[in-house]
């Protein structure tokens, strides 16, 4: 028997990406949250790559901030490197990625979470979930004025101490049931060498919730004095820096440089001859890595056509010596590893630090979650993160949000914020996740969204900042800040369509140079803008009235008057998505029994159980037909019902 230890409204397992955005949020809408970790030092890691953002994963950091997170905010204050990818193409897929200084990181956040009011931040290891009867709650005299109709939950530890809580969170990345492999050696571990959390998941099997296993893995760091940088390509950060957060008003400046190296025939011919030797091949691994970022001898095997393999050798941080080999991890044997490595140009006496190695974990089926990201046949039972599925550090902060708010939402009897894929892809990605399930972990992508010119980076901040201050996770300080961003590209807006240029000699070598037409009459600046190869900049010679603007709202801006007509079209498909969203199917439908569904709807249909005909839409499985068909049975239910819709 324990001890009683304690009674909150919200409780949070696990002190990574996803738990630190889960507490954060729910601490700040008034609920007493408590974060479980079982190392306080390990708040915040960056197990794998040192790096926040990338492709659609930049995206995820601003959209969180927009909402009032605090990944964006931890990243700009602790960076080492920060670049803009893709900006050689359109707009809708620019996306920041900063090289991180980890224990930087790691000391903000578990910071943050220390300050913060209503939130206690714990090291002890959670052992056992099971949520409370109204008979056992009898027994627990404290327990006295618990809301007959809330659930309860009780939490145990290692040591004895017993939680009481109306909702628990469950962020425990790849942590639960952790087992580390390299080569032949296996063993239970959670990342870093840390311990793994395997009570915990076997408490969880009990409860019949439905895992299954997911590995992933990351390379070997190794010592920056082995590393031959004369014999690599550098890779510089931007100038100026573009900063995650809309709050960080002077973004500090790139401390270092990347490099660059690649995989040769040599590489190739020693993993090929120690593949046998890989727990991913030889059957040990029984869990599912992920497809979008596979291990050197999976790209090996997967890609046999490819005569090389990139990597990207990053620094760990300002006050080490230590270098993470982006692109190279595995699950190979120790002297395997060190023998591939030292093939590759500029690593030819690498001394690795840490082992590079794969590590196998439990996590739920997604489509047993509800949008809110609350388990549909546990009230009061949250998923997120790498728990539901998912890999990546942006991906598991932006699930720790949504849990949070809604976790604290429901403490506190007010509906559920759901995200919607036209208005984030946060939104994207829940969907995704609980309609659409994943096979493997799963990764954002921006052509995940088919709205992804409406959901720019630049943007997130219109998109959200208004939603996050609704919800109460908006200050004000940074609240003036958005409608003072938001004024400015309207005024700018407006200036723009009404101020006219003449044609002059100079405005018209201009317009030759950047392959378009000389003006031969007087053009308003949107129009010219609206041409291809003539940006915003270029024209600041000829619009002497233009204000002096920030570098961000000058983008947005030139991305508004380019892309009008794209985005108009969107906004077209997003209104007719709407109204397949606002038909609400019934909690109680019976799919199994709906007649003309076809056998594969009826059962994917009844597992999801979506709550409108254009989630319904999106599962897989599910035909254009079975939605005529259920529109139909729906129409007829409403008559039935009374005219009252479902």
């Amino acid at each position: 028997m324990g001890y009683f230890a304690g009674i909150y409204d919200v409780l949070v397992i696990g002190a990574g990406h996803a738990g630190i955005e889960a507490s954060l949020a729910a601490a700040r809408l008034g609920c007493r949250t408590a974060v479980f970790t079982i190392n306080l030092d390990w708040v915040g890691n960056l197990p794998c790559n040192p790096s926040i953002g990338g492709t659609a994963k930049g995206h995820l950091v601003r959209e969180i901030d927009a909402l009032g997170g605090e990944m964006g905010k931890a990243a700009d204050a602790t960076f080492l490197q920060s670049r803009m990818l893709n900006r050689g193409k359109g707009p809708a897929v620019h996306s920041l990625r900063a090289q991180i200084d980890r224990r930087d990181y790691s000391t903000y956040m578990k910071h943050a979470l220390e300050k913060q009011e209503n939130l206690e931040l714990r090291q002890a290891e959670i052992i056992s979930l099971r949520p409370v009867s109204d008979a056992d709650r009898r027994k627990v005299p404290e327990l006295g004025d618990w809301p007959a109709e809330a659930p309860c939950w009780e939490a145990a530890t290692r040591l004895g101490a017993v939680y009481y809580t109306r909702t628990v969170i469950l962020a425990t990345g790849t942590f639960l049931g952790g087992r580390i492999y390299v080569g032949d050696v296996s063993y239970e571990g959670g990342p870093d060498g840390t311990f793994a959390a395997t009570a915990l998941s076997a408490s969880l099997k009990e409860l019949q919730i439905p895992l299954r296993r997911f590995k992933t893995g990351t390379p070997a760091r190794v010592h920056r004095r082995s590393i031959d940088f004369s014999r690599l390509e550098v890779q510089e950060g931007d100038d100026p820096v573009t900063p995650f957060s809309f709050t960080t008003k002077t973004p500090g400046k790139n401390w270092v440089v990347c490099h660059i190296a690649y995989t040769n025939q040599q590489t190739e011919a020693v993993i090929r001859a120690n593949l046998h030797r890989s727990p991913l091949f030889s059957g040990k691994i029984e869990g599912v890595g992920p497809r979008y970022c596979p291990s050197i001898e999976d790209k090996i095997v997967r890609f046999p056509d490819k005569e090389r393999h990139q990597l990207f050798i990053e620094p760990c941080g300002l006050h080490t010596e230590e270098m993470y080999l982006q692109g190279m991890s595995s699950s190979l044997p120790e002297d395997v590893q060190i023998a591939f490595y030292r093939t590759i140009q500029g690593l030819e006496h690498v001394q690795i630090m840490r082992n590079a190695y794969a590590i196998e974990y439990d996590c739920i089926d997604p489509q047993a979650l509800s949008p809110t990201l609350e388990c549909k046949s546990l009230p009061g039972f949250y998923g997120a993160g790498q728990f539901n599925g998912s890999s990546g550090y942006e991906e598991a902060a932006a699930q720790g949000l949504v849990a949070g708010i809604n976790a604290a939402r429901a403490v506190k009897g007010l509906p559920p914020v759901l995200f919607e894929r036209s208005n984030s892809y946060i939104g994207t990605l829940v969907d995704d996740l609980v309609t659409k399930g994943c096979s493997d972990p799963y990764r954002m992508m921006t052509s995940r969204s088919e709205y992804r010119l409406l959901l720019r980076q630049d943007n997130a901040d219109e998109r959200l900042t208004p939603l996050g201050r609704e919800i109460g996770l908006v200050d004000d300080a940074a609240w003036e800040a958005f409608q003072q961003r938001k004024a400015q590209k309207e005024a700018e807006l407006a200036r723009l369509r009404q101020t006219t240029l003449s044609p002059s000699a100079e405005l018209n070598r201009l317009l030759v140079s950047r392959e378009t037409s000389p003006m031969a009459t007087g053009a308003r600046l949107e129009e010219l803008l609206r041409r291809p190869r003539v940006d915003y900049a270029s024209l600041a010679p000829f619009d002497p009235g233009r204000p002096d603007l920030p570098a961000d709202i000058q983008e947005r801006v030139e991305t508004e008057i380019k892309y009008a007509g794209y985005i108009k079209r969107q906004m077209a498909q997003v209104e007719e998505m709407r109204r397949l969203e606002c038909r609400l199917l019934p909690d109680d439908a019976d799919y199994l029994h709906i007649d003309g569904l076809r056998s594969e709807a009826r059962e994917k249909l009844q597992k999801v159980m979506p709550r409108s005909i254009g989630q319904a839409a999106r599962i897989s499985g599910v035909s254009p037909a079975d939605i005529s068909v259920l529109l139909i049975w729906l129409e007829k239910r409403k008559q039935m019902d009374g005219g009252a819709e479902a």
